[in-house]
């Protein structure tokens, strides 16, 4: 294996340079803010877990995990979700806590794709668990709280697609009872919404012309309340029914909050992650093609920690969100350059630091050595200010 390259770094990894960390941080702000607002409190977990603990509990498949060896020999892993870690500090550092738990986060995680994939294999999530709480109010009030979250981050055109685990298990149970393996396939598909390939697999089953209209017409289930109504025909299946009650509860919740119009009703979606036992729901921004945001519910995940406790959450994709917010208007700090000689540095300096604690002006300093350089300054028509190839919205002398 050759010797990497001074400037190479390892696949699926990529430096932020200052424009984009702006807009990193400019997002995580205010979507931390808005999370506190509706009361989740921000907490901060380890990049590095054991593997035989967080690593196994994430449901993140093993190959996509990245791992290491400690000093003694145990196998950690970099984190490849916030669910799990926090599961971990829930049942053990705030064990003494009554539910229901807020908590929300803003981390990087880590999980290994395929090189051709060009996928990045360090990103950066902002997210909310809500634990303690089983109700379908519980569930809305994140799905809710994402719609804030997505507004609150600058994306200003998306859609959230709202789907439950159970609906789909108790049809697929009923139709295809005892054939796991034809499930397991037919769930594949639609994780990976490939349509055309669920289609193909039901001729592949043999199974009777009804059962096979019953099953492709699940592609159909989208859109807003009446799919619930939709749904209720479809399956007798006690638990695809409980499913259905259920959405069309968090749907009536959705309503009160009034954000109803940014959900459709999906169910062919089924989460990308085991641990998910209830509803789940990802939201899809105008200008791209994957998911910003993802979320559901999780009541058995808790149980593996030793506190067994309902909870639900999601996670915004930070750092595909920027790519979205690249593209849109955002407030630009007024940028300040003062220039000063020898002689009257202290009020120069006294001058920037009262102008720091203003609120959205930045404020650079540069001692000159002779007034020639104060005339290199070129001043635009649109008033801005041009010096050693950086722009600025005003310039003060104190030469």
């Amino acid at each position: 294996m050759s010797k990497p390259k001074v400037f190479e770094k390892p696949t699926g990894l990529k430096d932020y340079l200052p424009g984009a960390v702006a807009n990193l941080r400019n997002i995580e702000y205010r979507v931390l803010d808005c999370m506190e607002k509706w009361g989740y409190n921000q907490i901060v977990t380890p990049t590095l877990e054991f593997y035989d603990t967080v690593g196994v509990a994430s449901s993140t498949l093993d190959r996509k995990l990245f791992k290491l060896l400690d000093q003694n020999g145990r196998t950690l892993v970099l984190r490849s979700d916030m669910t799990a870690p926090i599961a971990r500090v829930v049942a053990s550092l705030l064990k003494d806590q009554s539910f229901p738990l807020r908590l929300s986060y803003h981390a990087n995680v880590f999980r290994a794709f395929e090189a051709e994939a060009g996928r990045e294999s360090e990103f950066f999530q902002t997210g909310v668990e809500l634990v303690g709480d089983e109700s379908s109010d519980a569930d809305a009030e994140v799905i809710a709280l994402a719609i804030a979250s997505l507004q609150s981050a600058g994306v200003k055109k998306f859609k959230i697609a709202l789907g439950h685990v159970g609906f789909l298990n108790g049809l697929l149970n009923e139709i295809l009872k005892d054939r796991e393996e034809e499930q397991t396939a037919l769930k594949e598909c639609l994780l990976n919404r490939d349509y055309v390939g669920y289609r193909q697999l039901l001729k592949q089953f043999s199974l009777d012309a009804n059962k096979e209209k019953e099953l492709e017409g699940i592609l159909r289930l989208r859109g807003g309340e009446e799919i619930c109504a939709q749904a209720r025909l479809v399956t007798q299946d006690r638990t695809a029914q409980q499913s259905i009650q259920h959405l069309c509860e968090i749907w009536d919740v959705l309503k009160a909050y009034g954000v109803s119009e940014h959900v459709l009703i999906d169910l062919t979606m089924i989460g990308d992650f085991s641990y998910y036992t209830g509803m789940t729901f990802e939201g899809y921004a105008a200008d791209l093609g994957f998911p910003v945001c993802s979320g559901g519910r999780y009541d058995n995940l808790l149980t593996q920690f030793g506190r067994p406790a309902p909870a639900t959450g999601f996670a915004l994709k930070t750092t595909r969100i920027m790519e979205v917010t690249d593209k849109e208007s955002s407030h630009t700090p007024y940028h300040v350059l003062i220039l000063y000689s020898h002689e009257h540095r202290k009020e120069a300096l006294e001058c920037a630091s009262g102008m720091r604690s203003r609120e959205g002006v930045i404020v650079e300093t540069r001692k000159v050595q002779q007034k020639a350089e104060v005339d290199s300054i070129k001043l635009q028509a649109d008033g801005i200010y041009h010096f050693l190839g950086r722009t600025y919205g005003d310039m003060i002398s104190f030469v």
